[in-house]
């Protein structure tokens, strides 16, 4: 499952939440998003936001097709990266708010995936002149997130103890921040662009554990958090089916 175009990105991603709604998989939860965001970036390339239009579809392609990749490999019971399994395997978990399933997707797709396609798209001294339109894309995604919680929050009043964290604390559903996650990717992005082959693959895998860890602690916050977490589940509502027709 390889897009070749935006348009095929979005196409791949109407599958992916269609099959997910068919089988009452929470994975549909982070494919509505992502598809909310590509298509968010496809209007910003239609209407001039980013500095260089044919550099950040090439950009963006790259980066969904890891996640379609990752999506496809789980789906066939093959190995991929430690975190996007961590973020697949948690779907399966009943005691998880949305929140969690959507920030569990953030989290891999920014932290590790958002940095490969960076140094993928502009190698070498080209990354610099990307800083620009990767802190655009970022924005994107922060903004969508940011909205998707308000969403959630109209729809189920507990949110709102969510919002007040987030709030004071810069982050999104405990362990998680979007604008420490931003700072992180950029940096890796610049360090994978000037790697060789050899070291790139080192320091992928490195970036892959550290992800995977940051998973866990969104999957199991520590303290009085997880009490809070555990209310507003008990407000949502029970099956996969009605949680993605209130997303939609």
């Amino acid at each position: 499952m390889q897009a070749q175009s935006i348009q095929e990105v979005i196409e791949f991603l109407d599958h992916i939440i269609l099959q997910c709604e068919q089988q009452g998989s929470r994975q549909a939860y982070f494919a509505m998003l992502y598809r909310e965001m590509t298509v968010a970036v496809r209007h910003g390339i239609q209407t001039g936001v980013f500095e260089n239009p044919e550099r950040m579809e090439r950009l963006d392609v790259i980066f969904a097709n890891r996640y379609l990749s990752a999506w496809q490999q789980y789906s066939l019971a093959q190995p991929t990266t430690r975190s996007w399994q961590a973020a697949f395997d948690a779907c399966s978990d009943d005691a998880l708010i949305v929140l969690q399933h959507l920030v569990l997707g953030v989290n891999t797709h920014i932290n590790l995936d958002l940095a490969i396609a960076a140094a993928t798209t502009a190698p070498g001294e080209e990354i610099f002149a990307l800083q620009g339109d990767f802190e655009r894309i970022n924005d994107v995604i922060a903004s969508l997130t940011d909205d998707m919680q308000a969403r959630l929050e109209r729809i189920w009043w507990p949110m709102h103890f969510i919002r007040r964290i987030m709030q004071r604390r810069d982050e999104a559903v405990i362990e998680f921040s979007i604008s420490k996650a931003r700072q992180a990717a950029w940096t890796n992005a610049m360090a994978l662009a000037q790697l060789p082959d050899l070291g790139a693959a080192a320091y992928i895998e490195q970036m892959d554990n550290v992800v995977a860890a940051v998973a866990g602690n969104i999957r199991q916050p520590r303290g009085w958090i997880a009490y809070v977490l555990r209310l507003v589940r008990w407000w949502e509502p029970k099956t996969v089916g009605e949680v993605i027709g209130l997303l939609r």
